[in-house]
């Protein structure tokens, strides 16, 4: 999923100077999953905006904001809501703001801030497991991603600075190569430990990306 947060909310009004009349898109699938933009935060932020003078036109929850479709059929229940409102706030990840925009043809702002690919844990934990790096050498690496957990990026072997199976920039964390080490061994692989990386190719990380078929 797609971790996000909550913007502060002087921010959002900061946006929303010059804006009368808001509208509030949640997203039903990720912000909901961690808390940022479910039909609660939808509910809570338009209370909060009331109160600072801003009149609501409308609010929704699409399943998936990042499907254009989904986005587009969701809206089409709102058209008078639509005409009136003078700005769009949207509480979901960047994605999800830009199918937005542009669907409304209006002013379209992000409530959220968008975080990290994460791995869900359980509700309330959440970690950065992948960089959508568009090259991916996990099977090299038992299946922990250097280049997302080592924040030195080293392809070979750990830096020195680590230190009891700990990072050396973030203590807190592990040493993704030890990591990588005690999988290496559980799978019978650890040979794999000591094979040469050369180094990246991040051709196919060159933004913007896309999928045509």
């Amino acid at each position: 999923m797609i971790m996000t947060e909550q913007k502060k909310y002087d921010e959002i009004i900061k946006m929303l100077k010059g804006y009368k009349k808001v509208f509030l898109v949640g997203c039903g699938s990720c912000a909901t999953t961690a808390k940022t933009g479910g039909i609660d935060q939808v509910k809570e932020l338009a209370e909060k905006l009331k109160k600072d003078g801003k009149e609501i036109v409308g609010y929704t929850v699409v399943d998936s904001t990042c499907d254009e479709r989904l986005c587009r059929k969701n809206l089409s229940g709102f058209k008078n809501e639509l005409d009136q409102s003078e700005v769009f706030l949207v509480l979901s990840c960047g994605s999800g703001v830009q199918t937005i925009a542009g669907l409304v043809g209006k002013a379209t702002f992000p409530a959220l801030n968008s975080m990290f690919l994460a791995k869900i844990e359980r509700v309330g934990k959440y970690y950065e497991m992948c960089l959508t790096c568009g090259d991916c050498q996990l099977d090299k690496t038992g299946g922990i991603c250097l280049i997302t957990r080592c924040p030195k990026n080293t392809l070979n072997g750990p830096c020195g600075g680590s230190e009891n199976g700990k990072c050396e920039v973030n203590q807190e964390n592990d040493c993704a190569w030890a990591l990588i080490e005690e999988r290496l061994k559980q799978i019978n692989k650890v040979e794999q430990i000591s094979e040469f990386q050369p180094v990246k190719d991040w051709t196919s990380a060159i933004k913007p990306r896309k999928v045509l078929s």
